[in-house]
């Protein structure tokens, strides 16, 4: 089968999809790695160190994307926790890096433990669809929001960019033969060129060198880490991208994805790397219409996981990335390419039972709120079920549960 769909990947190459791998990835390559370059520096970490961190969230989670997605034929996009990210900074304020790594191995078994039960999927299975892409809806929301205060904020680098995909949206026989998001990349980079005051700022070529990191098993570290990372992998990361390919139609396998993630954290920590998890919104974008064809999609995810992997090569080089293309015409991008995905996403939610739940839900994950380390997003999916529970009784009988469960399919 390997060999059969890679004599097949070429084929299935389209400009959408190509386009929608390349933004795929262009959000990773931004704003997600700024955040690891700013946790790197609250731990005061050796430019080896940072390299080979990035060579490994990059590095691992590109495998992982072509490898799962080759073998299931579906767009899995695999990364690395941001909000993990974000914990994994405080922490290194005040532990050692190799502490820290200890608890990147502890928190890899127990994903990994988890996929391997079988429990993650029958969980999955009693969540309600309009719950989950209520917190999916959440998540995505500001990719919207950030499109308008970018146009607003740069008029020419991104109205111009913007204006482009509308007209080309208007025609729809051109539409389907020339994406309008793939107009707007290239008008961007005409653009960044052409505009004064826009400075692209040159890279120097060099190339990653791992490091094995070697941990040491601290019980506070652990206690301060592991739980709140094993929480944003699978209610928070996983639990996006499977929302995302059961409302695509996909039937994703979850146990395994799960379990890779387990594997892919644990060797990412002998790098210096932290959790590997599904890319929610990535996935999301890569499972979106503008792919192509249902059975092709998978070849985006193909196409993010070949860039991430280029981005793990030159590792030394990725901490220009975020600097070669200004932040507003990312989101800007981000924006357009995530119209669609943002409207699937709020029809599941709101067009069917759970209509409570599912508000409950989109609301406390728009609402950014954090308890106990954990981000909005996993409050996001358990206030909506507590929701459903108490204002969504008929809607929770199990032959309602079944019917909104083919109804997703």
């Amino acid at each position: 089968m390997w060999k059969k769909n890679i004599i097949e990947f070429p084929r299935l190459l389209s400009i959408g999809n190509i386009s929608n791998g390349f933004v795929a990835w262009l959000f990773g390559a931004t704003g997600p790695l700024l955040i690891v370059l700013q946790a790197a520096s609250k731990g005061h970490l050796s430019d080896s160190a940072i390299t080979s961190w990035i060579f490994a969230i990059y590095g691992i989670g590109g495998l992982l994307s072509i490898g799962l997605s080759f073998y299931y034929r579906q767009p899995i996009g695999f990364a690395f926790s941001i909000p993990g990210a974000i914990l994994v900074g405080a922490s290194l304020s005040h532990y050692t890096f190799s502490q820290v790594v200890g608890a990147y191995l502890v928190t890899g078994i127990v994903i990994f433990l988890l996929g391997i039960s079988g429990m993650i999927d029958k969980l999955m299975k009693v969540l309600p669809m309009p719950v989950m892409m209520g917190m999916v809806s959440g998540v995505l929301l500001p990719f919207g929001t950030d499109m308008f205060r970018s146009v607003l904020g740069n008029p020419l680098l991104n109205g111009i960019p913007f204006l482009v995909f509308l007209v080309l949206s208007f025609f729809g026989k051109l539409s389907k033969k020339f994406p309008p998001i793939v107009g707007a990349i290239l008008t961007s980079i005409v653009l960044l060129k052409v505009l004064p005051g826009i400075q692209v700022h040159g890279v120097s070529f060099s190339l990653a060198v791992p490091l094995v990191v070697f941990p040491s098993f601290n019980l506070s570290v652990m206690g301060e880490l592991v739980i709140p990372l094993v929480l944003t992998v699978i209610a928070i990361q996983n639990a996006q991208g499977i929302a995302v390919l059961e409302s695509a139609n996909y039937l994703p396998p979850i146990n395994s994805m799960t379990s890779w993630s387990g594997i892919g954290s644990i060797l990412n920590g002998f790098m210096g790397g932290h959790s590997a998890c599904i890319a929610g919104p990535m996935t999301a974008l890569l499972a979106s219409k503008e792919s192509g064809l249902k059975e092709n999609r998978y070849a985006a995810a193909i196409v993010l996981g070949i860039l991430s992997c280029l981005l793990a090569v030159f590792a030394p080089m990725a901490a220009a990335v975020p600097h070669l293309i200004p932040s507003s015409l990312i989101k800007m991008l981000g924006g357009l390419a995530m119209i669609n995905v943002l409207i699937d996403s709020l029809k599941t939610s709101f067009s069917w039972r759970f209509k409570t739940g599912a508000l409950f839900s989109f609301l406390i994950t728009i609402s950014g709120i954090s308890l106990f380390h954990i981000g909005a997003p996993f409050w996001g999916l358990v206030g909506g079920t507590l929701a459903s529970f108490f204002l969504d009784r008929t809607d929770l009988k199990p032959s309602a549960l079944q019917d909104q469960k083919t109804q997703s399919v």
